[in-house]
């Protein structure tokens, strides 16, 4: 009945956006070919409904038992729901079954209680009460055949029949056609969905949103650390009078961590291997804790199991040990101080992952057919040679719909953001932008390399221009907050949000019209220089002969194409981008930014 309803399946609206029809006839023809596809598109052309409308018209002839839409994040999950809702309304007979996964701390009803019979009452009987629950939740709503597994329906069924909402959404995937959840349900070591997938043989198709973040994320999901307060903790809670066997085993491996200290001079050192001092203490202690969790499940210890996973992890990623990682031993941050002052196994250990590519690449040959897609996949090389992706892989290169009319591109070759030169960068800049303001009053948003640099030109502009309203984003906002930042932003109302290139509001939001009419970028995105990202570079340039574009310049103007792209959004959106950096003239910079602005320099 599923596929019968997809192939009749109509496109929701009256017609195609600009640029959408390409995209989704790429799409449609990788999933007929059983092909990995990595799709550039520009913002505002609806690449959500752009993937998903065609890949569930293929997917009863390529005999698909579940598509999976993987988002690095909220915002990204939640437009994918709204496009499957708005499919649905379409077609009420489509009896499509749509999960949303969402994290566990978001999920659980007791988070101060163990995942255990003995100690959390939501998982005591789970077993016997779970048929009752998953019948509840996949009850079609009334009038239609459509069934919603969001989080609040899973929820409510899951308290209903007294299971928790968090295991029970992730039981529910076996019974769902779409699943929407964040990247590491799939492409981590232990992702759920790639697991069941394997284990029940089932045929999948991927769809990657704003795939420019799995660099990152790839990187952090293979990356594996140990700081030295999760040992204190742990050692804390396992006092010898309580548990001397786990005692014993954290004790020897802080005399292995303080050893390794005592022989590292400077405050940041690369191995060539893990130490097996330390390795082999980390194993044994593995297993002790292995027995000790077993032994006493009703007891939750949040201290010994956070350290028992990352020591797990650690382990296991040392045995995996190759050219795509390395080994690092971070000191505190304390320059002043000279070694003999600093306290021996206070530094944090990491195995660093610097290329996910070998850990990415089985998850793409185990789908039938993906589609990564975002408005910044150039230079095609950089995310081949990172993601993995199958040798023979489509690409394709949207046009954009967007006429260079439609956005001002300014570049402020007198200004420098280079850090030594912030501080004179700070009024030029808050000039440039009351300037602009005067000139053509609305809403623009503000992107700062860092929340120091944003806070002090906020206050400079408070100070020069106390008339001029201004909001800014802070450190760890919450989602209400995030919220209450966006909704200064209407068809009416005026002034300038300032906010951190690759944060919250640089990607994934949509703001319209007179909602934002311009934007300012006082930063190229570039990393910052330290030690780490030089290790990067050098460990980039053996690998893929590129060292400063891989580490550096690419990831950075990643980001400022990403923020640009919030201005224009629709084919009647008019505005203007200021990008307030002299080094935004030079030809390899320019090189990386779309083929359709039409830049002007000052």
């Amino acid at each position: 009945a599923r596929d019968a309803a997809l192939s009749t399946l109509a496109f929701p609206f009256g017609g195609f956006r600009p640029g959408q029809r390409p995209l989704a006839e790429a799409v449609y023809k990788a999933a007929s070919a059983g092909r990995c596809l990595m799709a550039q598109a520009p913002t505002g052309i609806g690449k959500t409904m752009g993937t998903l409308f065609p890949l569930l018209k293929a997917a009863p002839t390529q005999r698909l038992d579940k598509v999976f839409f993987l988002a690095a994040k909220t915002s990204g999950r939640q437009m994918a729901l709204d496009a499957l809702a708005r499919l649905a309304d379409s077609a009420p007979a489509l009896p499509l079954r749509v999960l949303e996964l969402v994290a566990r701390d978001k999920s659980c009803e007791h988070p101060d209680k163990a995942c255990h019979g003995e100690s959390c009452p939501l998982a005591q009987g789970f077993y016997d009460r779970l048929p009752a629950a998953r019948a509840a939740a996949l009850q079609p709503l009334a009038g239609s055949e459509r069934i919603t597994l969001h989080q609040a329906q899973v929820r409510s069924a899951a308290l209903a029949h007294q299971v928790c909402p968090y295991y029970l959404s992730q039981e529910l995937a076996r019974w769902a056609d779409v699943v929407v959840g964040d990247y590491n349900y799939y492409f981590d070591m232990g992702g759920l969905l790639h697991g069941l997938a394997q284990a029940n043989g089932w045929r999948t198709a991927l769809l990657v949103d704003e795939a420019h973040n799995l660099v990152d994320r790839g990187r952090k999901m293979y990356t594996a650390e140990l700081r030295p307060e999760g040992l204190a903790q742990a050692r804390q809670s396992a006092s010898a009078s309580r548990y001397p066997a786990v005692k014993k085993a954290l004790d020897k491996v802080r005399r292995a961590w303080v050893a390794l200290d005592k022989q590292q001079a400077a405050a940041y050192a690369v191995h060539e291997a893990f130490p097996e001092d330390l390795l082999a203490a980390l194993q044994l202690c593995g297993n002790t804790l292995t027995d000790h969790l077993a032994e006493h499940p009703a007891e939750p210890d949040a201290a010994l199991q956070a350290f028992y996973f990352d020591a797990l992890h650690l382990v296991r990623m040392a045995g995996l040990l190759d050219a795509h990682s390395l080994v690092d031993v971070t000191q505190p941050k304390a320059p002043s101080l000279p070694k003999a002052a600093r306290a021996p196994g206070s530094s944090t250990l990491c195995i660093r992952n610097l290329v996910p590519a070998p850990f990415l690449a089985p998850r793409w040959e185990a789908a039938h057919t993906s589609t990564l897609f975002s408005a910044t996949l150039q230079p095609q090389r950089y995310y081949t040679d990172l993601l993995g992706l199958p040798e023979d892989h489509l690409a394709i290169d949207v046009e954009s719909p967007f006429q260079a009319a439609q956005l001002s591109v300014q570049v402020a070759r007198h200004i420098s953001t280079r850090y030594p030169d912030r501080k004179a960068s700070l009024a030029p800049i808050v000039a440039l932008m009351a300037r602009q303001f005067g000139d053509r009053p609305g809403n623009y948003l503000a992107f700062f390399s860092s929340y120091e640099y944003l806070q002090q030109a906020a206050a400079l502009l408070a100070e020069r221009h106390p008339a001029l309203p201004h909001w800014s984003q802070s450190r760890r906002m919450l989602e209400s907050e995030q919220k209450q930042f966006l909704a200064r932003f209407t068809e009416s109302s005026e002034g300038i949000g300032f906010a951190v290139l690759g944060g919250a509001f640089a990607e994934g939001i949509d703001l319209p019209g007179r909602r934002l009419i311009g934007a300012f970028l006082a930063t190229l995105g570039l990393p910052q220089v330290n030690p780490v990202n030089e290790q990067v570079k050098e460990r980039m340039q053996a690998l893929f002969g590129e060292g400063y574009d891989y580490t550096y310049l690419y990831p950075g103007l990643q980001k400022v194409v990403q923020a640009a792209g919030r201005v224009i959004r629709t084919p009647s959106d008019e505005g203007v981008v200021h990008l307030m950096d002299d080094r935004f003239g030079r030809p390899e910079v320019r090189a990386l930014l779309p083929t359709w602005w039409a830049q002007s320099g000052r």
